[in-house]
C-alpha cells in the first residue's frame, strides 16, 4: 500500500518556497501538440476533471491570484497552458476532462491533446493528478491513470478542496485512495492533501515538486 504524505523537513520547505517565489510567466496556450515549445526544462503537468481546481492550485503554488485563469464554469481551460518558473521548471495547466460545457467535438479534441501530451512529452517529469476530495475517484480519473500506467508516466495524486469535507471523511478517503494507488504501476506512492483556499498542504507540495527542478 502507498503511504500518507510524509512530514517535510524545514530545509525542503524552504527550497520549495524559494523555487515557487521565482518569476512565473505564461508562455503559450497550446491548441494542438505541434505548438509545444522545445525546451530542456523539466515539466510538471496538472491534470484532473473539469472544475477540480487545477488553475487555483497553480495560483496557490506560485502565490499569484491571477496567473492561471479560474472559473466556476467547468471546461474553462481549453488549451494546454504553459508557464516558466524561473529558469528551472515548466508548469502545464491541462484542459479538464469529464463534464465540460462545450460541443462534444471540442471536448474530444481537448482530451486527445491532453492524452497525446501526457503520453509523449519527454520533458514531463511528473503529472499531478488532482482529485476533488468531496467526490474521490471517478471512472474518468481511472481511465487517465490507466493511460499513464501504460505510458509509464510518473503521476502523483493531489487531493483538492480538502477544507470542504470533515476530518473523519478525509481520513477515510485517504485510506481508500492509497489502497487504490497500490494497484497502479506508475503511481507515486504518496499523496498530498491540499486546499487552495486555506493553503493547506501547499508548502509541502512545493517542496516535493522542487526535488524535480533543475538545480541552479
Amino acid at each position: 500500500m502507498g503511504t500518507p504524505e510524509k512530514n517535510t523537513d524545514e530545509p525542503d520547505l524552504e527550497c520549495g518556497r524559494l523555487l515557487f517565489a521565482q518569476t512565473c510567466e505564461f508562455i503559450i496556450g497550446v491548441a494542438n501538440l505541434e505548438q509545444l515549445p522545445v525546451t530542456d526544462l523539466p515539466e510538471i503537468a496538472f491534470a484532473g476533471r473539469s472544475n477540480v481546481g487545477k488553475s487555483s492550485l497553480v495560483n496557490a503554488l506560485t502565490g499569484r491570484k491571477t496567473l492561471a485563469r479560474t472559473s466556476n464554469t467547468p471546461g474553462r481551460t481549453q488549451q494546454i497552458n504553459l508557464f516558466t518558473l524561473g529558469d528551472r521548471m515548466m508548469l502545464a495547466d491541462l484542459p479538464g476532462y469529464g463534464f465540460a460545457k462545450a460541443p462534444k467535438k471540442e471536448v474530444d479534441r481537448w482530451v486527445e491533446n491532453m492524452t497525446g501530451y501526457l503520453s509523449g512529452r519527454q520533458q514531463l517529469r511528473r503529472c499531478c493528478l488532482l482529485i476533488d476530495a468531496r467526490h474521490g475517484f471517478k471512472d474518468s480519473d481511472r481511465d487517465v491513470m490507466a493511460m499513464l500506467d501504460r505510458a509509464a508516466v510518473s503521476y502523483q495524486i493531489i487531493l483538492t478542496k480538502c477544507d470542504k469535507i470533515k476530518p473523519a471523511a478525509l481520513i477515510k478517503l485517504e485510506e481508500a485512495t492509497l489502497a487504490e494507488l497500490a494497484k497502479r504501476t506508475a503511481a507515486f506512492p504518496t499523496l498530498h492533501k491540499t486546499s487552495s483556499m486555506s493553503s493547506t498542504g501547499i508548502a509541502e507540495l512545493r517542496a516535493a515538486l522542487a526535488e524535480l527542478a533543475i538545480s541552479s
